[in-house]
């Protein structure tokens, strides 16, 4: 690439909130607390920018979007700003450090998750413009994650990612903290999805358990439901 298009892409990318300019880089010990609450509307923006850094190496979206990491970082965007667009009945999560959002969980309230007509008709412009190779990948994708939705009413979490500079670093463990005392107070099931092996034992460390697997593209995917500790 020469350094005109890097500079151009890296443009690019600022303007649509896919870098991580102003914050801390890798190797932050987060010496500020964090603060776990409601993400705000006008936060979308930069919710959209954490998600698509945090899971732009996941192993589906490798298999989905290709093997370049900048394209990934904008396909992902571009499809988690059309998620947020059209799911108004999502409560997602925000972490933020001093100010700074560092994490984001979408959270969608039981009877929400699986999109109706009108929905999947206003996502449609967006898995279009990833073209026609990698929007098939990505209704290949959901369709397979929609077989396995439970039929039970349930709360479905994700997406969920922190910021990939600050990754591993305790932002994840307050955010689920978070959302299972939710669950725990409103006595409801909890569900997600997950295409990384080493989230499996995350998850199950608080309360979720793998209740299927299949491969999606190749990629092996889990699927994890979690009681009430209040049912």
């Amino acid at each position: 690439m020469s350094a005109i298009k890097g500079e151009a892409r890296g443009k690019d990318q600022a303007r649509l909130g896919l870098t991580t300019s102003g914050q801390r880089e890798a190797g932050d010990t987060m010496p500020e607390a964090i603060e776990i609450r409601a993400l705000q509307p006008d936060e979308i923006p930069l919710a959209v920018g954490v998600l698509a850094r945090g899971m732009r190496d996941n192993p589906l979206h490798v298999a989905v979007y290709g093997a370049d990491p900048d394209r990934r970082l904008r396909c992902h965007a571009r499809l988690i700003r059309a998620l947020f667009r059209t799911s108004s009945a999502q409560r997602p999560i925000a972490a933020v450090r001093g100010g700074t959002l560092v994490g984001v969980t979408g959270v969608a309230p039981a009877g929400t998750c699986q999109p109706g007509p009108a929905r999947k008709l206003r996502m449609l412009p967006a898995v279009a413009a990833l073209g026609p190779r990698t929007a098939r990948r990505v209704l290949g994708w959901t369709s397979t994650w929609a077989k396995f939705d439970p039929d039970e009413p349930h709360v479905h979490l994700g997406p969920l990612a922190v910021d990939a500079h600050l990754q591993g670093q305790g932002v994840g463990s307050k955010i689920m903290r978070e959302h299972c005392a939710r669950l725990d107070d409103a006595h409801e099931v909890g569900y997600l999805e997950t295409d990384k092996v080493e989230n499996v034992g995350f998850y199950e460390r608080f309360g979720y358990w793998v209740t299927g697997e299949q491969p999606v593209l190749g990629v092996p995917n889990w699927f994890m439901r979690r009681e009430s500790a209040a049912r």
